[in-house]
């Protein structure tokens, strides 16, 4: 009894954190819970986003199901100047001082495509592209971009399999199917579970 209590009580807390989200698109239907911050972003229709992660500069597509303590995107330090600390450069930052005002804050956009898969305690280096159907396994760390319909994992991520052959990954790819109507896609729903019947249906 003591241990249902626990998780009630802290699954409460969970839920009445805030989030934030700035300078960000938000489309419909696009769940964000407690404790993430996202900015400078972009996130498409019918998405989800897990407890405590952080976005800067991302482009995430339709139907992604990301989870918790996920990572995108963020930014880097001047490894070229002679000192890599922020005091002293221009932009404002966590510095408690500044003692120059060099110009230096990349905004590398990082892109995840449509129906994208992101495990928990993932990292995805800034800059990279998510191709649309891709399953990144959890604790992964990915540097490079990941081809669609990829299943990746490691760190660095590495390319385990793919979800489908050459023909379905076209066939799928070619479909579009994340930008038919809300009422097609709900006909649709029924053959989710069968690609090839899917197919023909969506070819109807």
């Amino acid at each position: 009894m003591k241990n249902l209590i626990f998780l009630l009580i802290n699954k409460l807390i969970k839920k009445l954190r805030l989030y934030s989200v700035r300078n960000t698109h938000v489309g419909k239907y696009v769940k964000i819970n407690s404790g993430t911050q996202i900015v400078g972003g972009f996130i498409d229709d019918y998405s989800y986003c897990g407890y405590d992660c952080n976005f800067l500069n991302v482009e995430i597509g339709k139907f992604c199901c990301i989870s918790d303590n996920v990572i995108i995107g963020g930014s880097s330090h001047p490894m070229h100047f002679v000192s890599m600390s922020s005091v002293f450069l221009s932009h404002k930052d966590s510095s408690q001082i500044k003692l120059g005002n060099l110009d230096y804050l990349p905004k590398d956009k990082t892109l995840i495509g449509h129906d994208v898969w992101i495990g928990n305690r993932v990292i995805i280096k800034s800059g990279v592209k998510v191709g649309t159907g891709a399953v990144i396994g959890a604790g992964s760390v990915v540097t490079k971009d990941i081809p669609d319909y990829a299943v990746v994992a490691g760190n660095p991520a590495k390319i385990i399999r793919y979800r489908f052959d050459e023909e379905m990954i076209y066939q799928l790819l070619a479909s579009k199917w994340w930008e038919l109507s809300e009422a097609n896609l709900r006909k649709l729903s029924p053959y989710v579970d069968d690609p090839i019947k899917f197919l023909k249906e969506v070819d109807l």
